[in-house]
């Protein structure tokens, strides 16, 4: 590739076209990084206003998301599948379910600080020995961060994918901001009592059919939050990383992973919550 070639038309197609980008296309934009030298940097961190300085958020891959405020790291779902090239060492660690994409052991021992609390769910304590575990409706303070644990689940009629008890949503105070990570659910009334949430990560898409762009932006509008970032919302190439021979297939009604983000944002256009939609699928760590 020559430097010519690094103009729009260089890119790969997803990120020319503003779609996920599976992570061998993406190596034609780190050449095309190379070639200029250096003149494109990481998108610097999202901001939030809270008292002693602002909420920094920089969402890394699929759930996973640092937080940082007052010179304390939290990550949530940290995935060393991520470029963590950015990620700073973690004094709170908040795991939300068990699977791999949510509970990764290499990427904890990565970020952990020495001593740093890893809260964890029940079934994560045999990867997570010195895990916290905190059931539902449980919290602490950690870190010196207060952390609540809001219960994470089905709704849907039928054999539950996410069995209510088993995975954990979370509630955390920071500058006297206070930031809801959903985790794996559906709009379960536990969430709905929450009350004056600045900062929500909502999932969408997720498979079988739960949590429709649709029924997201629902529970937005009930929660009320003043922003909104939704993530887990492209599984295929969450799969594609972890099995690059998985398949790809359609979300809902056929609908790209694009389209639902459009027609989220158009759910709530006439709501006083800013949406926020980075690409939490456009790097992954080189392979």
């Amino acid at each position: 590739m020559e430097l010519q070639d690094c103009g729009i038309a260089g890119l790969p197609e997803g990120l020319r076209e503003g779609r996920p980008t599976p992570a061998p296309r993406l190596g034609a934009l780190a050449v095309c990084l190379a070639l200029l030298g250096g003149a494109v940097s990481a998108a610097p961190p999202d901001r939030y206003p809270a008292s002693g300085g602002d909420i920094e958020i920089t969402p890394f891959l699929h759930a996973s998301v640092q937080v940082e405020h007052a010179g304390k790291v939290i990550h949530v779902d940290p995935w060393s599948l991520a470029d963590l090239s950015r990620a700073k060492p973690a004094d709170l660690i908040l795991i939300t379910d068990d699977p791999g994409h949510h509970l990764d052991v290499k990427a904890i021992e990565r970020l952990r600080k020495p001593g740093a609390p890893v809260v964890i769910t029940g079934k994560g304590k045999d990867r997570v020995p010195d895990g916290m575990v905190l059931a539902n409706g449980q919290s602490a303070t950690l870190a010196g961060i207060r952390v609540e644990s809001i219960a994470s689940y089905d709704l849907t009629p039928g054999e539950p994918v996410h069995p209510r008890g088993e995975a954990n949503g979370y509630l955390i105070t920071l500058g006297g901001r206070r930031l809801y990570f959903a985790g794996v659910t559906e709009c379960v009334p536990e969430m709905r009592a929450l009350k004056n949430v600045d900062v929500a990560f909502m999932p969408m898409n997720i498979p079988p059919a739960r949590m429709a762009p649709s029924a997201t932006a629902e529970c937005v509008k009930a929660l009320k939050p003043k922003v909104v970032y939704v993530n887990h919302y492209d599984n295929a190439s969450a799969n594609r990383l972890t099995n690059p021979k998985s398949e790809a297939r359609s979300v809902y009604g056929g609908l790209t992973v694009a389209q639902t983000l459009n027609a989220f944002k158009d759910a709530l256009k006439n709501e006083a919550v800013e949406v926020r939609l980075p690409d939490w699928y456009a790097t992954s760590a080189p392979r």
